[in-house]
């Protein structure tokens, strides 16, 4: 009886597995329509905005129509921001901006020309800053690689300027860019993780308990024809008692 138990809850061990692997199948199944659905609504936004990469004949990116142009912007987002470029999302046979490869260095775009750019400012009267006096008239300001917090705010020149460079049309193009980043990159992880992990163990388990129940099983077939033996054995034990020979006493 004790064995029989013990079979018993082996199997039923088993079972628990297999019920937890067809949970865990289903999980990972829903989570992949999930994440295929924001990719794919991802995609539509990409080629609904149209954005696209430009490439010489030399399949080299560019930028405002030169390779030079092009590796400046990549040394920005590979130098400066550690961003490791997977290059083969950079591909001159598929332009369209739809990768996060391809929006960062979008945003990359952006902070060069925005960093590396001129702004003109006019003053229309005289002012006085810590000692110096800017006239009346027109400025032209580098931003000379300055952040929007790298600006003087109350300087009569950088404050105007950091307005300017740093606009509100910029640091939203590149919000909207890094969400596109981040939506794109728990998009992909998550459809990942659904065939991966969920599905991946889930499968696992279900091929697991099955083993499990079915090793139950073989032990309490095993232990029933113990028993059977057993009792073949016991019947053939003679009932009656043995009469001893005669003389044997003596």
């Amino acid at each position: 009886m004790a064995q029989l138990l013990k079979v018993n809850f082996i199997s039923l061990a088993g079972l628990v597995l297999v019920v937890g692997g067809i949970v865990g199948i289903g999980m990972g199944g829903y989570l992949y329509l999930k994440a295929d659905a924001g990719l794919q609504s991802l995609e539509s936004v990409y080629e609904a905005q149209g954005r696209y990469m430009t490439y010489d004949d030399d399949g080299n990116f560019t930028d405002r129509g030169t390779a030079e142009g092009g590796a400046k912007i990549l040394s920005l987002l590979e130098d400066d921001y550690q961003f490791a470029i997977n290059y083969s999302n950079l591909d001159p046979e598929d332009t369209l901006v739809n990768t996060p490869d391809e929006l960062m260095v979008q945003y990359a775009i952006i902070t060069y020309h925005t960093l590396n750019g001129t702004q003109t400012v006019v003053l229309d009267e005289d002012v006085e800053y810590k000692g110096v006096l800017y006239e009346a008239g027109s400025y032209d300001v580098a931003v000379d690689g300055r952040y929007y917090s790298d600006f003087d705010r109350k300087h009569p020149l950088e404050g105007p300027a950091r307005t300017m460079a740093w606009s509100p049309l910029a640091l939203s193009l590149n919000s909207a860019l890094i969400g596109g980043v981040n939506s794109d990159l728990q998009a992909g992880m998550a459809h990942f993780l659904s065939w991966s992990v969920f599905m991946g163990f889930g499968l696992m388990f279900v091929v697991s308990g099955a083993f499990v129940v079915i090793g139950g099983v073989q032990l309490t077939r095993r232990q029933e024809v113990e028993e059977e033996a057993i009792e073949r054995v016991a019947a053939a034990i003679p009932t009656t008692p043995l009469v001893a020979p005669s003389g044997a006493a003596d």
